[in-house]
């Protein structure tokens, strides 16, 4: 690995960094205190600040040469609402709140390239870091974008990296295309008519109706896509009733449905809702459906994916460059990669050798209580975002 000597011998005061924003995790739009501690470094090298965009996000500037070109790199900085079950020193000291996706550590790579970038400006045009609140959830790129971020700072592409447990330390993941879902949630409100459960018939039972809807949405999967079109409705939750001896008046659905691309998405909620509607007409029961679409599909454009393993062949070699599967998890970024070309890709943190002492039963992958990210990954993460910098804008 070609990992920078200037971000190497930096390394222990950006670890430094990174786990003291894993002890003190911030929910979506709460980021105040890392915004804080990403503005004070972003500062103390000389780079301008913009605050507050998306409510709590960090944009710096930094300016070489004469060139109009510009790229984003972008990293998330909230946590997650998990109770950490870790105990190492820099464990959450927050109940309730932990970084068990790394996005501490997102924020750590970016600001270790940011440090080099300042200090030797070895390229020419403008780099634009994104320090984002508010992927978990609260859709934080498209609210800075939504509060101008690509209008005050125009930009030809934007980059975003993610770590990937299971994925060895050393080896990254791209691909072009769809690499991450759409999220989206729906909620179905089957309204029937109460009555004595020993007399059925004098009531409109909404729980069969229930069990008939569930069995028809997988008919879309099946029968109504293209098979080679990816596709996932799960009924996650049903509620209904609160006694044995009493029908209820109502039963509820909920749920989530993974696409990646936007047309099968359509397909599937006008399907899901025709569905809902004439189940419940077919037993005179009502029906209140609604259905939200949160995050699109992240969809990578091939000439940035090109970009981005031409750079890795640099830094890692081309036999540590492995195709990205798509995954049905969702990402925000994917807001970003609408507005503007450019690629998502991914830096593996292994499977969890580097917890030494103090960390929690179970294993190292995202959204799990004993996760915690390598940062082993620090250096080399910094030096991708550099090289990357370096080669889109070259001198």
């Amino acid at each position: 690995m070609n990992v920078l000597d200037s971000i190497l011998t930096q390394a222990s005061s950006i670890v430094a960094v990174r786990k003291d924003i894993h002890a003190h995790p911030e929910l979506c739009f709460e980021e105040n205190r890392t915004a804080d501690v990403v503005a004070k470094k972003l500062t103390e090298w000389g780079i301008e600040i913009d605050r507050g965009m998306g409510t709590t996000g960090v944009v710096g500037i930094i300016k070489s040469g004469n060139s109009q070109k510009a790229i984003g790199l972008r990293a998330d900085m909230d946590a997650l609402p998990i109770h950490e079950k870790n105990t190492f020193e820099h464990a959450s000291k927050h109940e309730g709140k932990m970084h068990a996706c790394g996005h501490d550590g997102h924020t750590a790579m970016l600001l270790a390239a940011a440090q080099h970038l300042s200090k030797h400006r070895n390229f020419d045009g403008t780099v634009y870091l994104i320090f984002q609140p508010a992927e978990e959830g609260g859709g934080g790129a498209r609210e800075m974008i939504k509060d101008g971020l690509f209008k005050k700072y125009p930009m030809d592409q934007v980059y975003g990296m993610h770590n990937w447990p299971g994925l060895g330390v050393g080896q990254f993941a791209v691909s072009p295309g769809p690499v991450m879902a759409s999220s989206n949630e729906f909620k179905i409100v089957i309204k029937g008519k109460g009555s004595h459960a020993a007399l059925p018939h004098n009531g409109i039972d909404p729980v069969p109706i229930a069990c008939q809807m569930v069995q028809a949405f997988q008919t879309i999967i099946t029968r109504n896509k293209k098979p080679v079109d990816a596709g996932v409705i799960s009924v996650t939750m049903i509620n209904a009733g609160h006694a044995t001896n009493v029908v209820p008046d109502a039963c509820e659905l909920q749920g989530t449905v993974r696409t990646f691309s936007i047309e099968v998405l359509d397909l599937i909620e006008k399907r899901m809702q025709v569905i809902a509607e004439h189940v419940c007409a077919a037993h005179d029961a009502q029906c209140e459906f609604e259905f939200r679409r949160n995050y699109p599909p992240t969809i990578n454009h091939a000439s940035a994916v090109g970009e981005v393993r031409k750079v890795l062949n640099q830094v890692v070699g081309a036999e540590h460059i492995v195709d990205q599967e798509p995954t049905m998890g969702a990402e925000d970024f994917s807001y970003m990669l609408q507005a503007l070309p450019g690629a998502y890709f991914f830096i593996g943190n292994g499977e969890g050798e580097h917890r030494h002492v103090g960390h929690g039963e179970g294993p190292c992958t995202l959204h799990n209580p004993s996760y915690d990210f390598n940062d082993d990954l620090i250096p080399l993460g910094g030096t991708v975002w550099v090289r990357l910098v370096e080669s889109l804008l070259a001198k």
